[in-house]
């Protein structure tokens, strides 16, 4: 096989692991893709019958459109006898570099099943439905299509949540009013016994884009790059860079390998 042989099938091979929202022929493809991944891993919630897909599978969604959340601020507005938060997200465009949605989300302790959620719990949910509302407001056709209910399962209100994982100890609402500013990219796994204080610096979406360049590269696995996707969202600036580095090396040395062998 000639090297522009290669060069073409490899171009090739790339062309198909990413789609662009604005042709309706490639999201639609994005749509069967998607009804696969959200089945294979699970990342849905059967609410009353029907099949609402949770953040992570919107996220997949986005992310191979190339476009990832931005947490623009969460607000505390808690009250004497509630723990209250609203988020607002930004849907970046890493191609055009462009705003192109935004979804606004509140959470509270007094929500069915979060009586002894912890505040940064609440915080927390608060940026993961805002996340949610985000793509649902761009990417919910999409969704249709692969065959899910067009809203989020963390929207939604029943009676799945499990209070036995949340902490019991009493929230305490802190001082009305206090904002805390995101960084640029923020966590999105709704899960409250795991996720980490606000505050943490989360990885930039400068990082995150690099990280989604390197998993384009044709010597990235496809079970490989679905991982990272999925746990994209969780990495502070430390882990991301050290996830960078780690993808530049694994690229080198296959591409190497596969040099050698030809």
């Amino acid at each position: 096989m000639s090297q522009s042989t290669k060069e073409t099938n490899v171009q090739k091979k790339a062309k198909i692991e990413s789609y662009d929202i604005a042709k309706s022929d490639e999201t639609l493809h994005l749509a069967v893709d998607l009804a696969k991944f959200i089945k294979e891993n699970r990342l849905f919630q059967n609410i009353q019958g029907k099949e609402y897909v949770n953040v992570e599978g919107w996220q997949y969604a986005g992310s191979r459109l190339g476009i990832l959340p931005v947490v623009e601020h969460v607000v505390n507005i808690s009250t004497d006898d509630e723990i209250k938060y609203q988020a607002k997200v930004n849907l970046l465009d890493l191609r055009s570099q462009q705003v192109v949605g935004a979804g606004f989300a509140i959470c509270s302790n007094r929500e069915q099943g979060k009586k002894y959620y912890q505040e940064f719990a609440i915080a927390s949910m608060a940026q993961t439905r805002a996340i949610g509302k985000a793509y649902r407001n761009i990417l919910a056709w999409i969704i249709r299509a692969a065959g899910y209910e067009p809203t989020p399962a963390e929207e939604m209100d029943y009676s799945g949540n499990d209070t036995a994982k949340a902490d019991k100890q009493p929230a305490v609402p802190t001082e009305k009013k206090a904002t805390m500013k995101a960084a640029p990219a923020t966590t999105a796994a709704p899960a409250a016994e795991t996720e980490p204080a606000p505050g943490i610096r989360y990885a930039s979406a400068k990082q995150k884009e690099e990280i989604i360049r390197l998993l384009n590269n044709p010597v990235i696995t496809r079970q490989e790059k679905t991982k990272m996707l999925l746990n994209i969202n969780r990495l502070d600036e430390e882990r991301a860079a050290q996830a960078i580095e780690k993808l530049k090396k694994v690229i080198e040395d296959r591409e190497d390998g596969q040099s050698a062998a030809a």
